[in-house]
């Protein structure tokens, strides 16, 4: 009996272990679909649903894993990033604050649906997560975007942020309809 219950901590750790690796390994996949704009050097992008889905599936801390482990594997050179790129130097180009921002983005979402979907699933909760997540990575990506290429506030927003709101409207969506299916699975896998 006590080695049953000595085990089960350690593989439930190691369950989610695999799971943020997977995750990191989405957010990869979610960052190679990009579209270049020709007006920026900032692409639309679907890892930031990759990052929606490791914060809202794994919580605040394995969510947060994943992403720094996919931030970690671009920096060593690893092409993770969109356009099929990596290397350190992305961390100090335009689109550095936007990467860095994704920790932040991932911590906000996984912190805030913890607290307001406690109880029960709910899209309100989900939607606010996101949102709250989002312009953190917003903040500080359009902040080094604008000390990077000495833009104005009202050019960076209208570079940087305004043409990927209706983008990420969508990708909120599609993240709370496959959090309300998922989630409820995969909490019953690990606390089997």
């Amino acid at each position: 009996m006590e080695a049953n219950t000595t085990t089960a901590p350690a593989q439930g750790r190691t369950t989610y272990l695999v799971l943020t690796a997977l995750f990191a390994a989405v957010i990869m996949v979610c960052a190679w679909i990009s579209i270049p704009l020709p007006f920026t050097q900032v692409p639309i992008t679907l890892g930031t649903l990759g990052i929606m889905l490791a914060a809202l599936l794994l919580g605040p801390k394995y969510g947060t894993m994943s992403v720094v482990l996919y931030l970690a594997l671009g920096a060593v050179g690893i092409p993770v990033f969109s356009g099929f790129k990596g290397g350190f130097g992305h961390f100090a180009g335009p689109t550095g604050g936007y990467l860095v921002g994704y920790i932040l983005f991932a911590l906000v979402t996984g912190v805030l649906y913890n607290v307001l979907c406690k109880k029960k699933i709910n899209v309100g909760g989900i939607v606010v997560a996101c949102v709250a997540g989002d312009f953190f990575c917003y903040l500080l990506g359009t902040i080094w975007f604008m000390q990077l290429a000495h833009t104005t506030l009202a050019a960076s927003m209208v570079m940087c942020v305004i043409p990927f709101l209706p983008g990420d409207a969508a990708k909120i969506v599609v993240a709370a309809i496959l959090t309300r299916a998922l989630k409820p699975r995969l909490d019953s896998m690990l606390n089997k």
